[in-house]
């Protein structure tokens, strides 16, 4: 889990950073970010029921991809709401290669 200034969680703050942000994305995952007017970034990760119908499943990459945006965190840039998109490609990936995907991510919306 984010800490509580690291947590994105309003659904305006979902619709403006869905309907104005930037988005990148790969066949694994993807993001969209938008600029806040606050002196943290907030981060969500999102996995729908098309990713995987079990509850498990998709709490399990949302854990996963939680713990690898946390351990890069301090490379991110302040001021930005950042929302994480999971896609169905990424079952069959290794930590590791999740971790890898999710960083070239990253760096191809330049916000490394």
């Amino acid at each position: 889990m984010f800490s509580k200034q690291h947590r994105l969680k309003r659904d305006r703050d979902f619709k403006r950073v869905y309907q104005k942000g930037a988005s990148v994305f790969d066949a694994a995952c993807g993001l969209k970010f938008e600029k806040n007017s606050l002196k943290v970034s907030r981060f969500a990760v999102v996995v729908g029921t098309k990713v995987s119908k079990s509850a498990v499943q998709r709490n399990r990459l949302r854990r996963q991809y939680r713990e690898v945006i946390k351990a890069h965190m301090e490379k991110l840039p302040d001021g930005y709401d950042i929302v994480f998109l999971v896609g169905k490609d990424a079952m069959e990936l290794e930590f590791f290669e999740k971790e890898r995907r999710l960083l070239q991510v990253i760096k191809k919306a330049k916000l490394v």
